[in-house]
């Protein structure tokens, strides 16, 4: 049994560590890594309509020393900022620090923020303030339900699409069958700090959030077979209709991860490659899925080693359990002969 416990140990030991990676598996913002050119921050320095500037903005965007307003809290607004500098990097992560925040009471206040990672820039449209058709990654903040018949989940609500410019933003559905997965989060007129992160690498998109002060990302999407092609630009876009929010960002971080490809994918020419994503369910299963979670995506290596751990010990205790259950049988048999 001494030898038993002692493997017992090191599998949690190490199951332990596995848990840390995952967990960790976001950055912790290192700042080696952080890419200037493509980050928006405090005194936000280099913004503007000059031919050096690497961050534009149109529409009802403020741009102040702490914050940039995409919309003020009035109707009929739309306002977008963006990254002048196209995106060369195979898998990024963007930390993006926002507010939403308003007069509005419960359910009267919208529409929302969208971050964006696109082939085009600087187009005012219908979706969130940015155009729709559009070819890249978009996530939606949306703070408006619009669809009333959707009330398996609550807003506001996150989720994403990817777009290869031939698919529709449907507003009157909140998106839903074009979305790939999404969470509620209670991300409006909070107190402290609000904060989500954008994961982009071999192939796979997670997005987490930090909306409860706890310090500590949440998982809200996790979704594999994306494929992006670099060369793009990234930017935040917001609008108000008849019901109005402040829409803030105060910081968008971009973080270069150091991740290995094989040689096949090094010299894939990346800015050719058109947005997709495999193992797509079909807008019915989004429908039907109350969470909106994409559950179609292979397991991960290391999902699939935790299971695999698990059934190994499960064997194991129970072949244990049974062994000493038959042993205890034997001697209690043995005293009544």
């Amino acid at each position: 049994m001494g030898g038993f416990r002692a493997f017992l140990r090191a599998a949690l030991v190490f199951l332990t560590v596995e848990l840390y990676l995952v967990c960790c598996d976001i950055t912790d913002g290192n700042a080696e890594h952080l890419k200037r050119e493509h980050s928006l921050m405090k005194p936000y320095q280099g913004v503007g309509s000059s031919p050096t500037s690497q961050w534009d903005f149109w529409g009802s965007t403020l741009v102040t020393s702490s914050y940039v307003r995409l919309t003020p809290d009035e109707r009929s607004k739309q306002g977008s900022i963006w990254n002048t500098v196209p995106c060369y990097l195979k898998d990024w992560e963007m930390h993006v620090q926002f507010k939403v925040h308003g007069s509005g009471k419960k359910n009267l206040h919208g529409d929302g923020i969208a971050l964006w990672y696109t082939k085009d820039r600087l187009h005012p449209g219908p979706v969130f303030g940015n155009q729709d058709q559009f070819l890249g990654l978009a996530i939606f903040l949306d703070t408006f339900r619009n669809d009333l018949h959707g009330m398996d989940r609550s807003f506001p609500y996150i989720s994403a699409m990817v777009n290869n410019g031939s698919v529709n933003y449907d507003h009157g559905r909140d998106g839903r069958s074009s979305e790939l997965g999404g969470c509620s989060a209670e991300i409006r007129n909070r107190e402290h700090d609000t904060y989500l992160a954008i994961r982009y690498s071999k192939g796979r998109l997670t997005v987490m959030v930090d909306v409860d002060d706890k310090n500590e990302w949440k998982e809200c999407i996790d979704i594999g077979g994306v494929r992006l092609p670099t060369g793009y630009f990234f930017g935040a876009s917001a609008a108000t209709g008849d019901l109005s929010d402040n829409h803030d960002i105060i910081s968008m971080k971009l973080y270069q991860l150091m991740v290995e490809h094989t040689p096949e994918e090094e010299n894939l020419d990346w800015t050719k490659i058109e947005p997709s994503v495999s193992l797509l369910k079909s807008p019915k299963d989004n429908i039907d899925d109350p969470t909106g979670n994409f559950r179609g995506t292979p397991l991960t290596g290391w999902k699939v080693f935790l299971l695999l751990l698990c059934a190994l010990l499960g064997i194991v205790v129970c072949g244990v359990v049974g062994a000493v259950v038959f042993q205890k049988r034997q001697e209690r048999n043995k005293r009544f002969y």
